[in-house]
């Protein structure tokens, strides 16, 4: 079977977060070497979304039915084209597609991504899967974090992992595996930085400009997300709902509400990586690139933060989502009810052929 040793997959892992800095394409070579994958990426790339396309991202939320469903067909066709020029006719044997979240709500059942993997797999011409977090929501979980198994299977050893997206996540692999999201990250950094006309506050250099204001701290500390016990996830209509209202606030610096919520972001990856007794944590996603950030998280942990190099740093989740894809394809578990909160482990995903 592909992917088993001496049948090396070649998969493209694509990825689309929150912060909507663009599509993450990983060209990534996995196979199978006794209980562990072995893989590396070949060849990877950055696409930004056309401008009229990632207007209709950030809105999406508030689209009506047929403007969602017209949106899912065109990042589909965005989504297949870009990967169709990625492969420029070297072969491909999978697509893995973890789409553009629309909406999160597992509590209620409910969880839609964005990018219709029958049209990428037509536009692209390489079977696809994609719908990777439903399954596991139908089984009662969170449908997410789903990488804690791909980082288990592709990084032996490595004792916990952060990742610093739009969401922040961890976990933790031990005699069994934790994983669950801490809170916003740069879905909210991104937000107040676009007020200063940039996508992003470049190594934290506005946040350093302002000074932290212990009331919008305090009401940042007090939101209940974080009393909840894991397994528990985020999606982009609970920072809407929740922490956009707070950090909007006017009559408060843009450079101190930076530097507030950025001194909030540690605080909390702070209080989990030491609540886990972690000792040495691997730092991936676009957060890793800001040094304020970080420093502040060192500042305030005793876990050692191991900032790799920055193809993994940036393609780490298109990486994982792309063993993830495979494993659904070989009909082998991809998501873990220890993690999500399921009834059970299952191998979920949509299929399809081109």
């Amino acid at each position: 079977m592909v992917g088993d040793a001496g049948q090396p997959a070649r998969v493209i892992g694509v990825m689309s977060g929150s912060s909507l800095d663009g599509l993450d394409l990983a060209v990534c070579s996995s196979e199978r070497i006794g209980d562990h994958w072995q893989g590396r990426i070949e060849q990877a790339r950055t696409v930004p979304f056309p401008p009229a396309l990632l207007e209709r991202l950030r809105h999406a939320m508030d689209a009506t039915a047929l403007e969602a469903a017209r949106l899912h067909r065109d990042l589909g066709d965005h989504i297949g084209e870009a990967c169709g020029t990625l492969a420029d006719g070297r072969p491909v044997d999978l697509i893995s597609s973890h789409g553009h979240t629309l909406f999160h709500r597992p509590e209620e059942g409910l969880t839609a991504a964005l990018g219709c993997g029958a049209r990428i797999a037509a536009r692209s011409g390489i079977t696809t899967v994609c719908d990777l977090r439903t399954m596991d929501v139908a089984l009662g979980g969170q449908g997410a974090p789903l990488v804690p198994l791909a980082e288990r299977l592709l990084f032996p050893g490595q004792e916990a992992f952060l990742n610093l997206g739009g969401i922040a996540n961890l976990a933790v692999h031990r005699a069994g595996t934790v994983g669950y999201d801490i809170g916003p990250c740069n879905q909210a950094l991104d937000h107040l930085a676009r007020q200063a006309g940039r996508p992003y506050d470049a190594d934290g250099a506005l946040a350093c400009e302002g000074a932290v204001n212990e009331d919008l701290l305090a009401a940042l500390e007090a939101l209940p997300f974080y009393r909840q016990p894991s397994p528990r996830s985020l999606g982009r209509e609970w920072f809407e709902a929740e922490m956009r209202p707070l950090i909007d606030e006017p009559g408060i610096l843009l450079s101190d509400r930076l530097r507030t919520v950025s001194e909030h972001v540690a605080r909390r990856i702070a209080a989990e990586l030491d609540r886990h007794a972690v000792r040495s944590v691997l730092v991936t996603g676009g957060g890793a690139h800001n040094a304020h950030l970080i420093a502040r998280v060192r500042n305030q942990s005793g876990a050692e933060l191991r900032v790799p190099e920055a193809l993994l740093v940036d393609l780490k989740e298109a990486y994982l989502f792309a063993l993830l894809g495979l494993l659904r394809w070989r009909g082998e578990v991809n998501a873990l009810a220890s993690v999500t909160g399921a009834t059970r482990d299952s191998a979920g995903g949509a299929v399809y052929l081109p």
